[in-house]
């Protein structure tokens, strides 16, 4: 009986279809979209105020920063003036 539990679980898993995420690391705002069937995220603002903008009048929605943004770590050189 372990052996058919553990051989369903195992062709379960090999055949469920995966879902990546997709944070965009090139913006630094995203907008998260609940639906029925899940929900998605679209990483395609550079601001808050243009998330905000899609969203207004969409229920099911929410607009985060993007926590994979690449530019969030670095830091910007600046120029030494002699």
């Amino acid at each position: 009986m372990r052996v058919l539990a553990c051989t369903m679980l195992a062709i379960a898993t090999i055949a469920a279809p995966a879902r990546a995420q997709t944070y965009d690391p090139n913006y630094p705002v995203c907008l998260q979209v609940y639906t029925i069937d899940g929900s998605h995220i679209e990483c395609r603002y550079s601001t808050l105020a243009q998330c905000e903008a899609s969203a207004s009048g969409r229920g099911g929605t929410q607009c985060l920063t993007n926590p994979y943004f690449a530019q969030a770590g670095r830091k910007r050189l600046q120029q030494r003036v002699y």
